[in-house]
């Protein structure tokens, strides 16, 4: 790729939980300014479809148990594309700050000299539940929720204690937690949380092929595997889950379909 003399900016960018329709109206701006458009593994084929047609496209998304490219890998890509001087958005699923290694990128920008700002996203956490009627917080039932990664990452300590989130907040919302549910299902009973918690489990949640389980908290996996919820799924324990049913209903979408 050719240099310029005056790098390009990045904007990194989030595309929300899957519903191309939930990407903020600056986000949506930017993204058809850009000229390279680096992506992830959960953006859906709408968001592509509004990409200007001359932009590049670059692939560079992870997938558990998948050959993936590392973040060393993304961040050169996003410096080597912004080195040409072009517009450049990194669109990221959800919101770049959320569990998303936003902040990785944006240090690595920062030290190679290039220009970068961050549009936040509609994370999948509130957006999710919302979608299945669950309210992460409602005043009787959830005073508190907590975002959490299921996912301790390699070679490192669990970054959440199990133990002590167990009984500190109402709602809890795990991140890439589906292959660790059975264990963090045990350490949050064994440290008080009631084992018939109501629980969730979403996959592809406010896509066209969410699937979506609800259970209790001791039988969430068990059910989530009959059901062949696969990940990257987000899982949501609490009372909140058991308005489900009563918001669902209320909730019934009553916008008019797209022409």
């Amino acid at each position: 790729m050719e240099q310029s003399s005056n790098p390009g900016t990045v904007y990194l960018v989030g595309a929300g939980p899957g519903d191309p329709e939930l990407l903020t109206l600056k986000g949506a701006r930017v993204l058809g300014l850009a000229e390279v458009v680096v992506f992830d593994a959960l953006i859906q084929e709408g968001l592509l479809s509004m990409i200007p047609k001359d932009a590049e496209l670059v692939f560079m998304g992870k997938r558990c148990g998948r050959s993936c490219p590392s973040q060393d890998e993304i961040n050169d890509a996003l410096i080597a594309h912004a080195r040409t001087g072009r517009t450049v958005v990194r669109l990221k699923g959800g919101d770049p700050f959320v569990f998303g290694r936003g902040g990785e990128e944006v240090l690595a920008l920062g030290a190679a000299g290039i220009p970068c700002e961050v549009i936040p996203g509609v994370t999948a956490g509130v957006a999710v539940p919302a979608s299945m009627g669950i309210p992460v917080t409602h005043r009787g039932k959830s005073g508190s929720v907590a975002f959490v990664t299921g996912h301790p990452g390699s070679g490192l300590d669990d970054p959440v204690n199990w133990e002590s989130l167990a009984t500190a907040v109402s709602t809890i919302i795990i991140y890439m937690g589906l292959t660790r549910l059975p264990e963090i299902a045990e350490r949050l009973i064994a440290a008080g949380r009631a084992s018939d918690t109501p629980a969730a489990v979403v996959s592809q949640g406010t896509g066209k092929d969410q699937r979506q389980v609800v259970s209790t908290l001791d039988n969430l996996f068990a059910d989530a595997c009959a059901a062949g919820i696969e990940t990257p799924a987000l899982i949501i324990i609490g009372p909140v889950v058991g308005l489900r049913k009563q918001f669902a209903t209320l909730t019934a979408a009553a916008l008019p379909a797209e022409p």
